[in-house]
């Protein structure tokens, strides 16, 4: 098991095979794909070929979604953190993404921004990308409200597969204004 990130409440690490029950958790729940604009899993074999596909985008980039887990009990929560997309969104292809999926019975407790704050520090300071990305569906409040607060700017609304989404923006020398390297 590969620990990429640490915070105070959180373990983020490498998604593995075992995490396939909580992954069916999450993406079975039709009210976690409400904005997502494609199908819940139905299955658990569904769940072990996007671990598969997750754990591919480590070999192949070097970087994927992250596990993220309650370092107090050890429960699986759902995942965050940076991913490298290579089909076209919003005129852009090949750019870093950053993402989270919470299983609802831990919305609300600030569990997607601790992360989402945990993969921005790792993707400016260990990778040294220049600039992030994040697209949300218009009408999810609560992703579009995480993303301002983890200092994103909006940049503008696009469509995506008939979707109208908004589009954000994150340079490294923002994120550095606002997060100086600790001493």
């Amino acid at each position: 098991m590969k620990i990429l990130a640490e915070t105070e409440r959180l373990i983020l690490r490498e998604i593995e095979p075992e995490d396939v029950e909580g992954l069916f958790a999450l993406d079975s729940d039709p009210e976690v794909h409400r904005y997502l604009g494609h199908q819940t899993l139905k299955t658990r074999d569904e769940a072990a070929a996007v671990i598969r596909f997750i754990r591919q985008q480590y070999v192949e980039h070097g970087i994927g979604r992250w596990a993220v887990v309650e370092r107090e009990s050890n429960n699986f929560l759902g995942w965050s953190g940076l991913k490298l997309v290579t089909e076209p969104m919003n005129n852009h292809t090949m750019f870093y993404d950053i993402g989270y999926r919470i299983i609802r019975n831990y919305w609300g407790r600030g569990y997607a921004t601790e992360s989402a704050v945990a993969a921005l520090r790792y993707g400016f300071e260990e990778m040294k990308l220049s600039i992030i990305y994040a697209a949300a569906h218009g009408r999810n409040e609560a992703s579009n409200h995480i993303l301002k607060k983890l200092g994103l700017t909006f940049v503008e609304e696009f469509d995506y597969h008939d979707t109208r989404c908004n589009w954000y923006a994150l340079e490294r020398s923002t994120w550095r204004q606002a997060h100086p390297p600790e001493v």
